[in-house]
């Protein structure tokens, strides 16, 4: 259960590293939480690893989740656009993730 915390915390900071690099246009100090952000993402996600989780399935959700949660709040937080095509985009992206996922899940059973 705590891989999972630890991947949630990978995308919180990727996330907010990567909306970071949009404000740190306008304001150079931003830079930091930019850094700091991706230092901290990849940390985290080699935790992930450490405590077991496997590679495929870890990138997987973290990119998938990165992709989405930066489209979402980037029209919150930016104005800018999010359509019906991109919605549709971000829900394969999703699928394909728990595909991965549950075959991971398939393949560990197969050789206990």
């Amino acid at each position: 259960m705590r891989k999972w915390f630890v991947l949630a915390a990978a995308i919180v900071a990727e996330v907010a590293a990567t909306l970071a690099l949009k404000a740190a246009l306008g304001q150079p100090g931003w830079y930091a939480v930019v850094a700091t952000g991706y230092l901290s993402a990849f940390v985290l996600v080699a935790m992930c690893l450490r405590l077991g989780m496997t590679i495929g399935v870890a990138y997987g959700i973290w990119g998938a989740s990165g992709v989405t949660l930066t489209a979402l709040l980037s029209t919150v937080l930016y104005d800018e656009p999010l359509t019906a095509v991109m919605g549709l985009g971000m829900m394969m992206i999703i699928a394909g993730v728990l595909t991965v996922e549950f075959g991971a899940q398939k393949a560990q059973e197969v050789e206990r």
